[in-house]
């Protein structure tokens, strides 16, 4: 979860500090396929948006809010940046000294009570319920499946973090690092190109089955596909 507050980020280190990671550079990110579905046809569901928000969103802190939640009769979708959420479970690529604004926290957990780890399990972050949107009305809840598109590839996510209720667009390590994006959490991620699809009343359980999350999502794409 981006955070743009630098007390929060002061404290999160304080207490996050004697975690003995060493420094890791992180690899080359190298495209990983899954499925079936083609990213074309599942974009030319999405080509037209009817908002299902009442406002719009920010891609990131102090930019034009311009990007609707838009929706179909079986998902929910919007088109955006994709910032890193390093967030959750801490390892040798998401810690303090990795993440300058890390936080030890996801807002869902694991089966075992863990939080989340970001840079093994693919999941997406919605923006907290407000005004402008409220996943959890649309059938949008943590665990939910997630296609993120980026160029001709397919990622299928969780949903497995929340964020600042002003911005969308945002993905663990895992997500960017299989989709061929750049994972670092200090200056990774891409300014644009990512459409996320999230399913309504769609749920992975336990939420950290990845296997799982593919096996359904492809469904759920072809279901998608054919009728929308």
């Amino acid at each position: 979860m981006r955070v743009q507050s630098l007390t929060l980020a002061a404290v999160s280190v304080a207490l996050l500090a004697p975690a003995p990671f060493p420094a890791v550079r992180p690899s080359p990110p190298v495209a990983v396929r899954e499925g079936n579905v083609r990213a074309a046809d599942l974009l030319a569901k999405v080509r037209d948006c009817v908002p299902v928000s009442k406002g719009r969103y920010r891609s990131d802190e102090g930019g034009r809010a311009e990007i609707p939640v838009c929706g179909t009769r079986g998902a929910v979708f919007w088109k955006a940046d994709m910032d890193i959420d390093c967030d959750g479970r801490p390892g040798l690529l998401c810690n303090v000294r990795t993440d300058p604004l890390f936080s030890g926290t996801t807002a869902y957990q694991q089966s075992d009570g863990r939080y989340l780890s970001a840079e093994t399990l693919p999941y997406v972050v919605v923006p907290t319920p407000s005004g402008i949107w409220d996943h959890r009305a649309h059938g949008i809840r943590g665990g939910s499946v997630v296609a993120v598109i980026y160029q001709d590839r397919i990622q299928y996510a969780v949903v497995g973090d929340t964020g600042p209720h002003t911005i969308i667009g945002e993905a663990s390590y895992a997500t960017a690092k299989a989709l061929g994006i750049r994972p670092d959490p200090h200056g990774g991620g891409t300014s644009s190109g990512v459409t996320y699809i999230a399913f309504k009343n769609s749920r992975v359980s336990p939420i950290e089955d990845h296997a799982a999350a593919v096996t359904e999502g492809e469904r759920l794409a072809q279901e998608f596909v054919r009728g929308g």
